[in-house]
């Protein structure tokens, strides 16, 4: 009778006293943007935001936290409840440039954060005026090595995804050229267009008007395979640097910490996002190539390139204190 009592008692408390998990999610998300609206990292997120909303069943509504490089943004995540609510849409620069570019971050790149999907990339391509004598980024590599430090390439700032793939380049190719550095992209694409300079290096979304337009002349683009946007254009691998790869990206995070099961709702989620035929179009449109990754393949992606741009950083003696 008695061990009957025990049993009856702790079937109640099962039922009555631990309280059911609740499915995920139960009200809106928040994704994180940590730069200004309208950049590509915005759009990118405000189209997925919305195919998510419709896959969760809840509004994903984009938060734009810009400042220190994207830094401000991504620490407010770290430090963010680990429930799944609240994502950052993490970039090359907050976790793959920033960490080895700034003396001292306030949120670990890997640690901080638990992957959920890789969304987008974005190649990079190298740039001369129409006009110039190089035909091909080999061409280029020779002037170069002719003429040490000669050659100039231009970029939006020190520190930044154009410069550092200037750099890449200047590691990769044995070669020396002298990086010019402005106050955006504007003034760096002006002066390349009038011949003060001889070289950008840049995504292909920012100087795609100006290929296509004539203007200016893609030697490479810097991307694992050729791209749709710029079919004739040779790979760096074709060119003979098969280590000169650049690409900005776009991925999901969560806190660290996250429960796995709501990691694997947000994958899941995203990854429908990424496959739907708006996404894609747009994407296509910006010269983004959508993914939809899993965790593990992000967590491991991150990895290798934080072991990329790291040494890149460090050559080009760029630092933040």
């Amino acid at each position: 009778m008695l061990r009957r009592h025990i049993l009856l008692a702790s079937a109640v408390s099962l039922c009555y006293g631990v309280k059911a998990e609740e499915p995920f999610p139960q009200r809106p998300l928040k994704m994180v943007v940590p730069f200004a609206a309208g950049g590509g990292t915005d759009i990118v997120a405000r189209l997925v935001a919305v195919e998510m909303s419709g896959a969760l069943g809840q509004p994903v509504v984009v938060d734009n936290r810009a400042g220190a490089g994207g830094s401000m943004g991504a620490d407010i995540v770290a430090k963010s409840r680990a429930d799944g609510y609240t994502m950052l849409m993490a970039t090359v620069s907050t976790h793959a440039i920033n960490p080895a570019l700034h003396a001292k971050l306030p949120y670990d790149p890997i640690h901080s954060f638990a992957p959920v999907s890789l969304i987008a990339r974005v190649g990079g391509v190298v740039v001369v005026q129409a006009s110039s004598a190089w035909q091909s980024l080999g061409q280029l590599a020779q002037a170069m090595r002719k003429d040490p430090g000669k050659l100039t390439f231009g970029s939006q700032g020190v520190g930044g995804f154009s410069h550092l793939m200037g750099e890449m380049f200047n590691s990769q190719a044995g070669v020396q050229s002298t990086h010019v550095p402005y106050k955006g992209a504007a003034p760096a694409l002006q002066d390349l267009l009038s011949g003060s300079i001889d070289i950008v290096y840049d995504t292909v979304p920012a100087l795609l008007p100006h290929i296509q337009s004539g203007k200016l002349r893609a030697l490479a683009v810097t991307t694992p395979q050729r791209l749709s946007s710029l079919p004739t254009t040779p790979t760096s691998a074709e060119a003979g640097f098969p280590d000169f790869l650049a690409e900005t990206w776009n991925a999901l995070l969560a806190p660290a910490n996250t429960p796995s099961s709501v990691i694997s709702r947000l994958n899941d989620a995203a990854a429908r996002a990424t496959r739907t035929s708006v996404v894609r179009k747009r994407m296509e449109d910006l010269s983004a190539e959508p993914v939809g990754s899993n965790s593990a393949e992000l967590g491991q992606f991150m990895a290798s390139e934080i072991k990329r741009w790291t040494p890149v950083v460090r050559t080009s003696g760029a630092r933040v204190e």
